[in-house]
């Protein structure tokens, strides 16, 4: 067997997990309970693909979403 170059698959639960949905769902709860900005990021990672971030994406992110 020779190794592949195909990115990882994540099980269902963990895509679910890590899915732009989940990621934006988490950013309005902590924008309700902390009052301070989210920004849901892509960040190219296969095993992380979006992240909330408290600060303006700094380049080579994308921004895919502003809960103010």
């Amino acid at each position: 067997m020779c190794p592949s170059n195909d990115p990882p698959r994540l099980s269902p639960r963990r895509a679910q997990l890590a899915s732009f949905e989940h990621a934006y769902a988490v950013a309005i709860q902590l924008r309700e309970r902390s009052g301070i900005n989210q920004f849901v990021i892509r960040t190219g990672d296969p095993e992380q693909p979006v992240r909330i971030v408290t600060e303006r994406p700094s380049d080579g992110e994308h921004l895919l979403a502003l809960v103010a």
